[in-house]
């Protein structure tokens, strides 16, 4: 008895204001589990496929075609969305724009998307839902604290380069940190860019692949391949390269 009154002396009380952070991550967390089974209940899971993609070429690329506007925003809504409640998927989203307008546009689409979604993320920590964001992150977010109080531009561009910590994660850590909003900008946007066009190059080669009856795969695909290669090496060589700085300072 002694041990349990002991326990709860020590036991801070719940304000109003975690409560209301309590409910609200319930809430998100139940609107997250919701949207995943009303997805599978529609059946959209079995458009999210290279099969899909293919069986269903034709009608995506005439309706980009002829609404090129229109699918660039909707791909960019979709995205962001996307990216600001870090739902999954966001590499198969690429590949899908890559396929669908081609490299070149899928990239710039992808990269501003992008941006324009952990930068919500970013604003949100400053708010009110940042001590819910950062309870969300738990004692991940400490390992990233050094980094950002040494250098946090550069840091967040190698972070960005060589995604070695959740993409949600990364969002939301400047902002607890205390970085700016235009060097997060800048530094996000750089630092996602070979991946993203390494991913809509690919996407781009499985329709070019596609176009070339009797062939497994095109140049383009080689080429994008070799791309997600040399992008997946990133972390590798930037890791390295961090550590040399560290051992000559």
């Amino acid at each position: 008895m002694q041990a349990e009154t002991a326990v709860r002396d020590d036991m801070e009380p719940m304000t109003m204001a975690d409560a209301q952070n309590e409910s609200e991550a319930q809430s998100k967390n139940s609107l997250k589990r919701s949207a995943f089974v009303t997805a599978y209940a529609l059946g959209l899971h079995e458009y999210i496929s290279l099969q899909a993609l293919s069986d269903n070429r034709e009608a995506l690329q005439n309706f980009v075609a002829e609404n090129m506007l229109l699918a660039a925003l909707t791909y960019m809504a979709i995205y962001i969305v996307a990216v600001a409640l870090s739902f999954p998927g966001a590499s198969f989203l690429t590949i899908a724009s890559g396929f669908s307008f081609g490299w070149l546009l899928a990239g710039a689409l992808t990269a501003v998307s992008a941006t324009i979604g952990a930068s919500i993320i970013f604003l949100a920590a400053r708010t009110a839902f940042g001590d819910l964001l950062q309870r969300k992150a738990g004692n991940r977010i400490q390992k990233l604290s050094e980094g950002f109080r040494e250098d946090s531009f550069n840091y967040l561009l190698f972070l960005r380069l060589a995604p070695i910590f959740p993409f949600w994660l990364i969002n939301l850590a400047p902002a607890l940190f205390g970085m700016r909003l235009g060097p997060y900008v800048l530094a996000t946007f750089i630092g996602i860019l070979p991946g993203t066009f390494a991913y809509a190059y690919f996407g781009q080669g499985i329709s070019s692949a596609i176009d070339m009856e009797g062939s497994v795969v095109s140049p383009e695909l080689l080429i994008g391949l070799g791309a997600l290669g040399l992008a997946s090496l990133l972390p590798v060589v930037l890791k390295r390269i961090r550590r040399s700085r560290r051992g000559a300072d």
